[in-house]
């Protein structure tokens, strides 16, 4: 067997202590499921994995599909580091006029533009008489896949 592995997540009890789930080192095969138990890695603390630096991270939801090429659906969930330097090719979340937005950022020659990933909508070319301004790098996204 492949040995690889799946997230896990924990949950806060009424006291706020953690409820960690376990951490499977097997992967996950799309056919006839098969007990795991004794393929145990560790447990997982989403905060650790999700979260480099909290007090400059902050959630976001999604509306809109702009950015479905990129993986990113209307209702998904951002994970946004202000601490992470935006590059050339970052996905970023970018005020424009007062207006928040999800883009990949490209700069090219002093130019800078927001691309999005879905051929529907227009690049957005950033210009002076803008008020624009880059609030922080996507790091994850988080979906859920039933209500």
């Amino acid at each position: 067997m492949k040995s690889s592995s799946i997230s896990a997540v924990y949950k806060l009890t009424e006291d706020g202590t953690k409820n960690y789930i376990p951490l499977y080192t097997e992967s996950v095969k799309a056919g006839f499921p098969s007990p795991a138990d004794d393929f145990i890695d560790k447990t997982i603390d989403l905060n650790e994995l999700l979260i480099r630096h909290p007090a400059a991270t902050f959630f976001v939801r999604v509306k809109g599909d702009s950015m479905i090429n990129a993986g990113i659906f209307s209702g998904d969930v951002l994970v946004v580091d202000r601490a992470l330097d935006a590059q050339n090719g970052s996905i970023v979340i970018a005020v424009i006029d007062g207006d928040l937005t999800v883009k990949k950022l490209h700069k090219k020659s002093g130019q800078v533009r927001l691309v999005p990933e879905n051929d529907n909508y227009p690049e957005i070319v950033i210009t002076s008489e803008m008020n624009f301004q880059i609030w922080g790098v996507v790091k994850s996204v988080i979906r859920q896949l039933v209500n």
